[in-house]
């Protein structure tokens, strides 16, 4: 048996550079023994997953794996907790705040391995990135299109500037001088603004706020090769708590199958008691969305759940190398392992 689980939040590059920091010394001190997993009164392992937003749809998964007892059938007791106050994915990770953690996309364990955090992704929960164009009703060109783009304006959040807008301004033809903050009141006035954001909350957020139903353009389909929901490991604790590691990973793609291909309800039910500002509404169309674009499943049906592949991996740091965010000959196979999940899961090795 092992030990818990750490937790994810979006960063920008000096938080990141301060906790990896703080990994590295923590790595250290690791190194030199193994640690016992803390167990609860029933002899559960305890882990807790640490996740950066709310409870929502895009955690529909690990709720539904919670609700419906596939962590506890497997020996685990699981908490999904937030950063508290000052808190950063690896400050939480260094301080022991919690054991697993969940990223966004895949340029967070590429950063970690250029900061030299012993930190990797064991698991990738979504096969698609669920970030996205959202523009008004005439949709956004393709990224081969550049022409039509050059009256655009497109918001970008602070968090995004420094990772996926590099790549989205390499391969689309926008500029900076195109940028503009975040605010979804002036997206709606303007008919030339577009939004850097996700596609299962901008769209249904823009109708609320009085505007008309906005055309969606995965990433994906320019090519951007992230996964999402990326379960984070430190590399001490996968080493000493293997087995449950293997079984967190287990019973959350059993979650994450039966939250989109099943009944939701025992997940939305948790998700409404931890947000209270969650309502049914919102799951039921943010859930769909998952579903109809094959966020968690992938286009292609013989992708299995949570896996990953290095094919994968190395697309997307050529891509985001070649836009400037990471640099040439960054040891990317570094940010992430296929070693815990199940054979069922795992994917067949890279060509």
């Amino acid at each position: 048996m092992r030990r818990p689980p750490v937790r994810f939040a979006t960063l920008d590059r000096r938080t990141l550079l301060t906790g990896a920091a703080a990994l590295g010394l923590s790595a250290t001190a690791a190194a030199c023994g193994s640690s016992e997993p803390a167990v609860d009164e029933n002899g559960r392992v305890r882990l807790r997953l640490a996740v950066d937003d709310p409870a929502s749809a895009e955690l529909g998964g690990f709720y539904q794996a919670l609700a419906t007892g596939l962590y506890e059938a497997r020996g685990l007791n699981v908490q999904l907790v937030r950063p508290g106050f000052g808190q950063d994915v690896p400050r939480a990770l260094a301080s022991g705040n919690a054991e697993l953690g969940l990223a966004t996309d895949s340029f967070t364990p590429l950063r970690l391995v250029q900061e030299g955090a012993p930190v990797k992704a064991v698991a990738a929960f979504f096969q698609k990135s669920p970030r996205a164009l959202i523009s008004h009703p005439e949709p956004v060109p393709a990224a081969a299109q550049p022409a039509p783009r050059a009256s655009l304006r497109i918001q970008v959040a602070d968090a995004d500037r420094d990772t996926l807008w590099p790549w989205l301004r390499a391969r689309s033809g926008f500029t900076d001088d195109q940028l503009a903050d975040y605010d979804l009141d002036a997206y709606v006035d303007d008919p030339r603004t577009v939004i850097l954001g996700h596609v299962t909350r901008e769209p249904l957020l823009i109708p609320q706020a009085d505007g008309p139903p906005p055309q969606v353009r995965l990433l994906a389909e320019d090519g951007f090769a992230a996964y999402g929901a990326l379960v984070l490991a430190p590399n001490a604790f996968a080493r000493d708590n293997d087995e449950a590691l293997r079984a967190f990973i287990a019973a959350s793609v059993e979650g994450w199958a039966a939250y989109i291909e099943g009944d939701p309800e025992p997940a939305h039910a948790l998700i409404r008691r931890a947000n209270r500002g969650m309502t049914q509404n919102q799951l039921d169309q943010a859930r769909d969305v998952l579903r109809n674009a094959a966020i968690v499943t992938g286009d292609d049906p013989s992708t299995r759940i949570g896996s990953m592949s290095a094919d994968r991996w190395r697309t997307f740091y050529e891509s985001a190398s070649q836009a400037g965010v990471f640099p040439a000959g960054l040891d990317w196979q570094q940010a992430f392992t296929s070693d815990y999940l199940s054979p069922a899961v795992a994917p067949a090795p890279a060509s």
